[in-house]
């Protein structure tokens, strides 16, 4: 990793284990509502990803692609003196997950909807969908605050990422949208991930979990679910009722599934 890249912001609380936890393009604060039940377990480490949260984007000179992505993220779990970790990411920090899983040893992976399993360059459809919301956000963050407000305003603000947006609470739902409108890495993220998709360099060790939610609607199933791209073995689940970002639609389910898969590794170093 270069020199001059920032050290990621991050937490830790727990102990156990180490599990890294990756967040969804411009939501570094969608952990939140599993990290309580994981620590209990775990020795839980949620990392900002570069340009998002609190940390510093990647140099000007350094395209902020998944792969780079993850080459920051060793640097800092490398940092820590953290071992084989269990990995668990969401959407892009699926992706960034599978890249880290390459660079390092890694006790398992759990896949949260994880972005980059599509046929060639990301889908039109997510690129509109994600777009929107970014736009959205930025440029009408006090029409949307005032209309989530509401259970019914939840619904129609997030109904496409969330399975069960009425279930947030209004406070929840207002972070999600200011950090998605001003996290500074969006932009060069997003770009990065347009024409490119994950490509398995290197035969993965550790055992996978991948699960959708039964209501997402950013990763649809025939363009962006290609599970066939992950190592044989995959163990694939289901989400009932939940969305795009399962960790606030059902916590407990988020939690457990988890557990579950990380007991199929062998143990973390």
């Amino acid at each position: 990793m270069h020199d001059d890249v920032a050290p990621l912001s991050h937490s830790r609380s727990g102990s156990g284990e180490p599990l890294v936890l990756l967040h969804a393009l411009g939501l570094a604060r969608s952990w939140q509502p599993v990290i309580p039940a994981l620590a209990e377990r775990f020795d839980v480490l949620a990392v900002d990803l570069p340009g998002f949260g609190e940390s510093q984007p990647l140099p000007p000179s350094v395209e902020p692609t998944p792969a780079a992505m993850a080459a920051a993220v060793a640097t800092l779990l490398d940092d820590l003196g953290i071992g084989a970790a269990h990995l668990v990411g969401n959407s892009l920090g699926g992706w960034v997950a599978l890249e880290l899983a390459a660079l390092r040893p890694t006790a398992s992976l759990t896949l949260l909807a994880p972005a980059g399993l599509w046929r060639q360059d990301t889908p039109r459809y997510c690129r509109i969908s994600l777009g929107t919301s970014r736009w959205l956000a930025e440029h009408a963050p006090g029409v949307l605050s005032r209309l989530v407000g509401h259970p019914v305003g939840r619904t129609l603000v997030l109904g496409q990422s969330h399975g069960r947006p009425w279930r947030m609470t209004p406070q929840q739902a207002r972070a999600e949208i200011a950090d998605l409108g001003t996290s500074p890495g969006f932009p060069a993220t997003f770009r990065a991930t347009l024409r490119r998709r994950y490509e398995p360099s290197a035969a993965l060790d550790a055992p996978v979990t991948v699960a959708f939610g039964s209501r997402d609607f950013i990763l649809l199933p025939r363009q962006s679910r290609h599970v066939e791209r992950l190592p044989r073995g995959t163990h694939v689940v289901r989400l009932p009722g939940s969305g795009h970002i399962p960790m606030t639609d059902d916590p407990e389910a988020v939690t457990a599934l988890i557990g579950a898969s990380t007991v199929r590794a062998r143990p973390a170093l």
